[in-house]
């Protein structure tokens, strides 16, 4: 059976609906790429569930925006990029905590392509990030740092939007680090859960709690 969000009725002369009185919605679409897809070189899994339930809920939105994980070749968050480090181990990378990955969404790289069969129609712009090498940037919004912004905000503040929902992969990273930056920035923010799978179903959960209790909901 296929999800919805939930959503007041459509207002005809608006063109507008929703949870929040007809606030300006975005959805956000984080990172469907064939890396992160069952067989890639980081698979979420079950990650290639998600694909028809965005597919069907996009046109309920405002706005639809992606994200696209992009990084150079040799990226520091690569346990390939440093001696004698093991996958998934934590190092640290510019000052940082990070996990070492595997090699993954390496730019011109098929595993970096987003998933041909995510619907891109109403997609209007594709935020890239990960593409300095000496941070990684699980958020939409922001590196890890905070010392570069992707443009995404800005846009999406320029576009009048109040909400956003948030969906992809993986939940208990790229997809919570967005919604936890739209919070600071000001948007109401929602986790789509059946639109989005973890690498961690326990760290998903801890997630969660702390994105609820920031003020953030899940749908």
């Amino acid at each position: 059976m296929l999800w919805f969000p939930s959503f007041e009725p459509l207002n005809e002369q608006t063109g507008k609906g929703g949870r929040y009185n007809q606030a300006m919605k975005a959805l956000i679409i984080v990172d469907i790429q064939y890396d992160f897809l069952p067989g890639g070189a980081l698979p979420v899994e079950r990650g290639d569930e998600v694909i028809p339930v965005i597919n069907r809920i996009q046109d309920k939105y405002d706005l639809v925006v992606a994200t696209q994980d992009w990084h150079p070749a040799k990226h520091g968050s690569f346990a390939s990029a440093h001696k004698g480090a093991q996958l998934f181990e934590e190092r640290t990378l510019g000052g940082l905590p990070q996990v070492m990955w595997p090699d993954h969404c390496v730019q011109m790289t098929h595993g970096a392509e987003l998933v041909a069969d995510l619907d891109q129609r109403l997609v209007e712009v594709v935020f890239r990030k990960g593409m300095d090498p000496k941070i990684d940037s699980y958020s939409g919004f922001f590196d890890n740092g905070r010392k570069k912004a992707t443009g995404l905000a800005d846009y999406l503040k320029g576009k009048g939007v109040e909400a956003v929902h948030v969906c992809g992969l993986a939940a208990d990273y790229c997809v919570y680090y967005t919604a936890m930056d739209a919070l600071d920035l000001g948007f109401k923010a929602s986790i789509i859960e059946a639109a989005t799978r973890p690498i961690s179903a326990t760290g998903f959960e801890a997630a969660k709690q702390e994105f609820l209790a920031r003020g953030g909901w899940v749908e």
